[in-house]
């Protein structure tokens, strides 16, 4: 069985003796629902890892859409790179405070810029604080601009038309990250004005089902079974779901550590299939 959990995830003990690496960045890329009162930048401030420079998911996106943090153009997202100091050829090592929520999303989003040298930080920052680690806090030191290099890689991304073919066709897998009740509509979404449900013939399968409980990725011998015990066949294309694209990359992390080569998410999730009255439902 295919394991790349080299490749995609780091841990703390190696995050700590590559901190002062030139070509290593590390991206404090932590975010909240929008029913959680917590401001990720001022916790940035109050304890990050050393050197840490902090990736605001909903500012680095396209601000024409009505959708949360959708993707940016390859053009806005080099613009944005350069003027936080991260330059082509370094490797980008992301985490967040949770230990796996948004990191997963900020991973997804380099590599849909085309950037394969990302890796997360397993554990995120619970994990290095609860180690013990090296921290700092207050206003960063602001980095030097560099040159940065996008290019959109269209496989990785998949819109509402294509979700809605796959929907009818099952060309494609669709695997539905949220909570059970969330996916059954049997709980609200935290987003108001959305219908509860799922897209017809999707899967459920809950991210924290592909965690330990300190918020590191489970083996991947254990994954696997995760996900066959799911319903998903990991010989076919999966095109991963949730409530607006952030834990939809966790499941598409899980996949990519286990080796899987087609693998997207659905950038707008329930965020915009759940506000159109026009696209199917399953209740």
């Amino acid at each position: 069985m295919a394991d790349f959990s080299d490749k995609w995830l780091v841990e703390t003990e190696w995050l700590e003796k590559h901190l002062d690496a030139p070509d290593v960045v590390v991206l404090d890329g932590n975010w909240y629902l929008p029913n959680d009162p917590r401001e990720p930048y001022e916790e940035y401030l109050q304890a990050r890892i050393p050197g840490a420079v902090f990736f605001d998911i909903d500012e680095i996106s396209d601000k024409s859409s009505t959708l949360p943090h959708m993707l940016p153009s390859p053009e806005q997202f080099s613009s944005q790179m350069r003027k936080m100091g991260i330059g082509d050829g370094m490797r980008v090592i992301v985490y967040d405070a949770h230990g796996m929520f948004s990191a997963g999303r900020v991973w997804w989003t380099f590599r849909a810029m085309g950037n394969e040298d990302v890796a997360v930080l397993n554990g995120g920052l619970a994990k290095w604080i609860a180690e013990g680690r090296p921290q700092e806090d207050g206003t960063p030191v602001k980095r030097g601009a560099r040159h940065y290099t996008s290019r959109r890689n269209a496989d990785l991304i998949r819109d509402r038309d294509e979700i809605l073919r796959m929907s009818g066709d099952s060309s494609e897998q669709i695997v539905d990250a949220r909570a059970a009740d969330r996916f059954r509509g049997e709980a609200p979404e935290p987003r108001e004005g959305l219908r509860s449900g799922h897209i017809p013939g999707s899967l459920n399968l809950p991210y924290p089902e592909l965690l330990n409980a300190d918020g590191t990725f489970r083996p991947a011998e254990e994954l696997k079974k995760i996900f066959e015990q799911a319903g998903v066949d990991l010989k076919q294309p999966v095109a991963n779901t949730c409530g607006s694209g952030v834990t939809a990359s966790i499941v598409a992390l899980a996949l990519a550590i286990l080796g899987h080569r087609h693998v997207s998410v659905y950038d707008g999730s329930w965020s915009e299939w759940g506000a159109d009255e026009n696209l199917p439902i399953t209740p």
